[in-house]
């Protein structure tokens, strides 16, 4: 293996949109390949034809793209280990299992799916669980209990068949997991899977082992869901002779529910209010729309670095990673055994650093055409000055309005609790004093104003609490805000005393 150069592939199913767990799988993937100075190839394993989903293969590919995940090889771009959808490899798959049949490491099987359910159902009864395997393949219909002659003629006939793996009896597999560690089997508890299905088609099963041995796989990292067939993927290379060849395994954990109880699922997303998958997704069938990252407002770089952190850590305390860094400090062996919990609140917390960041003239050019559908039009150097201001107290884009309406229109309501706890029967009068010291500066300078103020408040002995609360009533409508003389320096003197004259009419 030492000699050979990383190659590692992400292999989605096009069965529907690409679920945040299959995109860490995606990154973890890229970042090996990257820091071993390896290839990262993009394969589509559409063998299931009855699940297969219109639109989802471009989905997986413009939501990694999205992610920033690029590949050296794949279904989109090409390569010389192509083609790389596996239904355009259909042909190929069928020389390897003649191969299998050829030297007895696989047998056809006649058996229907009915006369399997009505075998499966009467030892129910018996409460009993069937299994296709070593026990009972020899009371069934295949070609270890058929003559040759017959196999030959329902073969000619058209009959439908499968191809199954013909696991041996009582011997050990053992899988070297770069996670788990040394994982051992015996084959008596496996059953004889499929390989081949009636429609022509290979299952996963043997189509990824043919694949990754053809495209000189070197490393297959995957969702651990895959770990009880890593046995069979093993004993596939050993019935090939591809042992010297064959990749490294490593079996990720799941990604859980927030609570930690179970795998999460796009139902745990719709109950709490985040997305499972990188985009929005439309379903072709139903029309029912599942919400994404990137249309939540999460930069791409902030969803990457909190899935690395899902399952993996650097041993450090830094957080705040390039994909870069990641690609630097990725080792298999930080990744963690067990399952990684959800937490929304610290993917929040990523998007809100990497928000932080950006430059405000970034910012504000991401915020520009919210300004533009509310039919305002500032200067993009007053914006810049906002975000400025406001940025601090954000973590998403679509946020900022909310904390920044009142720089571009004035407050056309007031908070009942601020005006219940703070407006008195002298407030009016308070404020217009307020509002003639600020048009009393000339020219206007917010420490000036602010210093004018307070000399006010104390001269009359008014309490600073009562009298700035309400002048921030009265300019921004709420209890809310950065600095209240930055406010009105932005706004300007003749705006704020408009807002205040409109303020006191409307409260009184």
């Amino acid at each position: 293996m030492e000699n050979r150069k990383v190659r590692v592939r992400f292999a989605p199913s096009p069965t529907g949109p690409l679920h945040i767990g299959g995109v860490r799988t995606a990154l973890y993937n890229y970042l090996f390949a990257k820091k071993n100075k390896g290839d990262m190839i993009l394969r589509i394993e559409d063998t299931d034809q009855g699940r297969y989903v219109p639109g989802a293969e471009h989905y997986i590919i413009e939501s990694l793209e999205w992610c920033g995940i690029r590949f050296d090889e794949g279904v989109h771009m090409g390569g010389p280990y192509g083609p790389y959808r596996q239904s355009d490899r259909k042909e190929l798959y069928v020389t390897y299992v003649q191969t299998l049949i050829d030297n007895g490491s696989a047998y056809y099987a006649f058996d229907t799916s009915e006369e399997l359910d009505a075998l499966r159902k009467e030892l129910e009864a018996k409460k009993l669980q069937f299994q296709y395997d070593t026990h009972t393949r020899n009371a069934l219909k295949n070609s270890l209990t058929l003559s040759e002659e017959e196999v030959k003629r329902k073969i000619q006939n058209g009959q439908p068949y499968v191809v199954r793996i013909r696991m041996p009896e009582k011997k050990e597999i053992v899988v070297n997991d770069m996670i788990r560690g040394r994982v051992v089997v015996n084959t008596s508890i496996m059953d004889d899977k499929v390989l081949f299905k009636s429609d022509g088609m290979p299952t996963y099963h043997l189509a990824n082992v043919v694949d990754d041995h053809l495209m000189k796989i070197t490393h297959v990292i995957r969702g651990e869901e895959w770990l009880p067939s890593a046995p069979l993927h093993v004993f596939l290379y050993q019935c090939f002779g591809w042992e010297s060849t064959m990749p490294e395994f490593a079996h990720l954990p799941l990604l859980l529910k927030p609570d930690g109880n179970g795998k999460l699922s796009k139902r745990d997303g719709d109950r709490l209010g985040f997305p499972v998958f990188p985009l929005r997704w439309t379903d072709p069938v139903s029309g029912e729309v599942s919400s994404g990252y990137r249309e939540s407002g999460y930069f791409p770089e902030a969803f990457i670095n909190m899935l690395a952190f899902l399952g993996w850590n650097p041993g450090t305390e830094k957080e705040i990673f390039t994909l870069q860094e990641l690609t630097e400090a990725f080792s298999i062996d930080r990744i963690s055994k067990s399952g990684a919990k959800y937490d929304q609140e610290k993917a929040k917390w990523f998007n809100q650093q990497y928000l932080r960041m950006k430059s405000n003239e970034e910012i504000a050019h991401l915020f520009m055409p919210l300004l533009t559908t509310k039919m305002l039009h500032p200067t993009m150097e007053y914006v810049i000055k906002v975000i400025g201001l406001i940025k601090e107290r954000v973590s998403f884009i679509s946020e900022i309005w909310d904390q920044s309406f009142f720089f571009f229109v004035a407050p056309e309501k007031y908070d009942e609790q601020t005006v219940k706890k703070r407006w008195k029967e002298e407030t009016p009068a308070i404020m217009k004093e307020v509002g003639a010291i600020l048009m009393s500066i000339e020219p206007f300078d917010k420490q000036v104003a602010h210093d004018a103020v307070m000399q006010h408040i104390e001269t009359h002995n008014l309490g600073t609490g009562a009298v700035m609360n309400c002048l921030r009533l009265c300019i921004v409508g709420a209890a809310m805000g950065p600095d209240m003389f930055e406010i009105i320096s932005m706004i300007g003197k003749e705006e704020s005393l408009r807002r205040i004259e409109k303020a006191v009419q409307i409260i009184a």
